[in-house]
């Protein structure tokens, strides 16, 4: 039988990787499910084309034109609105959940996957920087797996399997250092959203390139690593690796490294959370360690304060992480609109972990009231 997968946000970057994984093996699986939150063009196509059951445009706006597209394929449901893609990812024949959606919006039709004992293929680091608690504990409760798709995270897991009960000493965590890495304080101060879309290595969302740039994507993978692996933070360690070859490493209590190695391809972690415990074979590039280097760097927490910021948000605990990820969503969003500096998404986001309400023990609607105070504070801060 083939695995059903339903994919939340098949038109980003992840999502489209996620199609590509599917078109080669789709002896193996097929999909059930596609979701977007506003490209209907590109969605209706996408469905089209894998012959999804159904689909939701989370953005209510776009219902009607998605259904007219879609009007000479009776045989695709379409839905509309965020409250149906909580709904859509607990249908029966989805075997596998694969959360590609960005940001806090990506939280609630998590969580309905877990009830719903599904697999979760977790790309939405944002789930566990905000309610990493709340959503192990369902994991555990209602018997649902969550496999790593970040390449860090990927690359952790599959450095720890079949290690068993061994313990863990440390978590090396590589970060690609960004399109700043280099940069002095004087080319700091003047960096544009053009200049920090460049990124190096990776080709991906606007969002998550800006977040690499300052590298508060690297303090939200650390919050990340700590939820799935039960590693403290002050054991796992960032490591600037300007090439993306090795893409994280963990370290035993004998003192021996396993990494895990690859060329900067997605859909290779994309595949390993499909096809696990199996590996099959994927096309593309195959890595060759004669044509470069490895090298490695200790980040600048000093020039990359939002790193710092994150650490702090793990340290307090509570709803601190979910304060910090409100606020850089909309700094985040601010600096691609040209409405924020670079080095003002910084000072905003740590403005906004002084003055945001602090609960040491949130539940699901304090994550829900959190997100929202902290939007607000950090707009009326821009």
């Amino acid at each position: 039988m083939k695995k059903q997968i339903c994919i939340l946000g098949s038109t980003g970057s992840i999502g489209t990787q996620a199609l590509d994984v599917i078109s080669e093996h789709s002896d193996l699986f097929e999909v059930y499910c596609l979701t977007a939150n506003s490209r209907y063009e590109l969605l209706a196509e996408q469905a089209v084309r894998f012959h999804a059951a159904a689909v939701v445009i989370a953005d209510e706006r776009f219902y009607d034109p998605l259904c007219s597209l879609l009007s000479s394929h009776p045989e695709i449901k379409v839905y509309g609105g965020t409250h149906a893609l909580c709904e859509i990812v607990e249908a029966g024949p989805i075997d596998m959940v694969l959360t590609a959606m960005v940001g806090f919006a990506g939280l609630a039709p998590t969580i309905h996957a877990i009830r719903a004992g599904k697999k979760i293929c977790l790309a939405n680091k944002e789930t566990l920087v905000v309610a990493g608690e709340l959503i192990c504990d369902l994991a555990t409760r209602y018997h649902s797996p969550i496999l790593p798709v970040d390449s860090e995270h990927s690359a952790i897991f599959q450095s720890i399997v079949g290690e068993d009960s061994n313990e863990i000493e440390k978590i090396l965590l590589t970060a690609s250092g960004g399109p700043f890495r280099t940069f002095t304080d004087e080319q700091m101060a003047t960096v544009t959203k053009r200049d920090a879309l460049r990124h190096p290595t990776w080709d991906m969302g606007a969002k998550i390139t800006i977040d690499s740039a300052t590298m508060m994507n690297k303090g939200f993978e650390v919050i990340e690593a700590r939820w799935l692996f039960g590693v403290p933070a002050d054991r796992i360690q960032v490591l600037v690796h300007p090439q993306s070859i090795v893409h994280s490493a963990v370290q035993f209590a004998d003192g021996s490294v396993k990494a895990q190695l690859g060329v900067p391809d997605m859909r290779l972690p994309i595949q390993y959370a499909f096809t696990f415990p199996e590996r099959i074979s994927m096309s593309g590039e195959r890595l060759d360690l004669f044509r470069q280097p490895l090298e490695f760097f200790e980040p600048d927490l000093r020039r990359f304060r939002c790193l710092t910021l994150a650490y702090e948000s793990i340290a307090r605990g509570g709803n601190m992480p979910c304060i910090v990820n409100a606020a850089n969503e909309v700094v985040n969003r601010a600096f691609l609109e040209d409405r924020c500096t670079f080095a003002a998404m910084a000072d905003i986001i740590e403005q906004v972990m002084g003055k945001a309400t602090y609960e040491q023990h949130p539940d699901y609607d304090c994550y829900v009231a959190t997100d929202a105070e902290a939007r607000r504070l950090a707009q009326d801060l821009l």
